[in-house]
C-alpha cells in the first residue's frame, strides 16, 4: 500500500468519524436516546461514510471514472450483481432471525415461539386490548413475509454506509490482503457507531467499552458477508441491499420475545454473542470454500485502448 493510498484512507477515516460526532452531538448535549431528534440524527449519520468517500474520490484521489472507484458501476453481467443482491437480501434476514432460537437454544434469549407474548402485550397497548380479526400467527407470518421489502425502504441510507465501507474502502485496503483488508473495514465501521453507542443505543444495559466491544466484533463478522457480496459481485450494490435488510430485520427479536422478560443484547439476538455463531459458521465456511479467492474488486476502471495508429496510404502502397 502506497503513501497516497494511505493520505486517502486517513482523510476518509477522519471525516467520516469527526461527522458522525458532530451530527451526535445535540444528543451528547441534550436528551441522548431519549430527544426527539434521535432517528433524524441516526439516519443523518449513516450518510457520513458516503459523505467521506466522495470528498476523498472528487477532491482527493480524482480517478477518471468515479463511479467504479465507490462501486457504483459497472452493473454488469446484470444476473450476477442482481443475484447477489437478492442472496444479500435473504442472508441477512436469516442472520438475523436465526440468532434467536439460538439464543433460545442457549437460554439467553426469552422465546415466546407459540403464543408471541411480547408481540400480544405491544398490541393490547396499541388497540386497547380491542380484539383483532387477525390471528395473531398471521400477522407475524405478515411481518416475516414483508422484510424483503425494508431493505428497498431502507436501501438509500444503507448505501449512505455502504458506499463508504465497501464501496470504497474494502476495495482500498485489498492489497493488505483480503482477510486483513476485512478485518480492518470490520474494525473501522464498528468503532465508527462509538458516537451513539456509547450513549446507550443497541447496547441500552452495558457499560460503553462493552457495547462499543460488542459493535465491533458484530461488524467485524457481519462485515466479512457483506464484503462477500462486494468482492463477489464487483458492486457495492449488493452490499447495500443486505445492509439495508440487515436493518430493516433487526426489530425481529421483539416478535418472538416473551412477555415481561428483559433481553440482554449483549448476549441475545444478532447484538449479542449468541448471535454471532451462525455468521462465524458462515465466515468460515465462505473462507475454507476460496470464496474470496476469485473475488471481483475493480476499485479502477481497466485501463482504456489505446488504437494503433493508421499508417500513411503511400506506406501502404510502398510495402507491397
Amino acid at each position: 500500500m502506497n503513501g497516497q493510498d494511505l493520505r486517502s484512507i486517513g482523510v476518509f477515516t477522519i471525516l467520516a468519524f469527526a461527522l458522525a460526532w458532530l451530527l451526535a452531538l445535540p444528543l451528547w448535549l441534550g436528551d441522548g436516546l431519549a430527544s426527539p431528534w434521535f432517528t433524524l440524527v441516526a439516519t443523518a449519520t449513516m450518510t457520513t461514510p458516503a459523505i467521506a468517500a466522495l470528498v476523498v474520490v472528487f477532491f482527493v484521489e480524482r480517478p477518471r471514472q468515479k463511479a467504479w472507484a465507490l462501486g457504483l458501476w459497472p452493473l454488469r453481467p446484470v444476473r450476477r450483481v442482481l443475484g447477489y443482491g437478492v442472496l444479500g437480501i435473504f442472508v441477512s434476514i436469516a442472520l438475523v432471525l436465526v440468532a434467536l432460537p439460538v439464543g433460545a437454544l442457549l437460554g439467553v434469549y426469552p422465546a415466546d415461539f407459540a403464543n408471541f407474548s411480547a408481540f400480544q402485550q405491544v398490541l393490547d397497548e396499541q388497540t386497547g386490548a380491542a380484539e383483532i380479526p387477525i390471528p395473531i400467527g398471521a400477522l407475524i407470518v405478515l411481518q416475516l413475509v414483508t422484510l424483503p421489502l425494508a431493505a428497498l425502504i431502507n436501501l438509500v441510507p444503507a448505501l449512505g454506509e455502504e458506499l463508504g465501507w465497501r464501496g470504497w474502502l474494502l476495495p482500498k485496503l485489498m492489497p493488505l490482503g483480503t482477510l486483513p483488508a476485512l478485518l480492518v473495514s470490520g474494525v473501522i465501521w464498528g468503532l465508527w457507531h462509538a458516537p451513539l453507542i456509547l450513549l446507550g443505543y443497541n447496547y441500552p444495559d452495558a457499560p460503553g467499552w462493552l457495547g462499543l466491544s460488542a459493535m465491533v466484533a458484530m461488524c467485524v463478522l457481519v462485515g466479512v458477508v457483506f464484503g462477500w457480496l462486494r468482492l463477489r459481485s464487483g458492486s457495492v450494490w449488493p452490499a447495500a441491499l443486505a445492509h439495508a435488510a440487515f436493518n430493516g430485520a433487526g426489530a425481529t427479536f421483539l416478535l418472538f420475545a416473551r412477555a415481561g422478560e428483559h433481553v440482554d443484547t449483549t448476549q441475545a439476538t444478532i447484538l449479542g454473542w449468541s448471535g454471532w455463531i451462525v455468521p462465524l459458521v458462515l465466515v468460515v465456511v465462505l473462507i475454507a470454500t476460496g470464496q474470496f479467492a476469485s473475488a471481483k474488486h475493480p476499485s479502477t476502471p481497466p485501463p482504456k485502448k489505446e488504437r494503433a495508429p493508421e499508417r500513411p496510404a503511400a506506406e501502404h502502397v510502398a510495402s507491397e
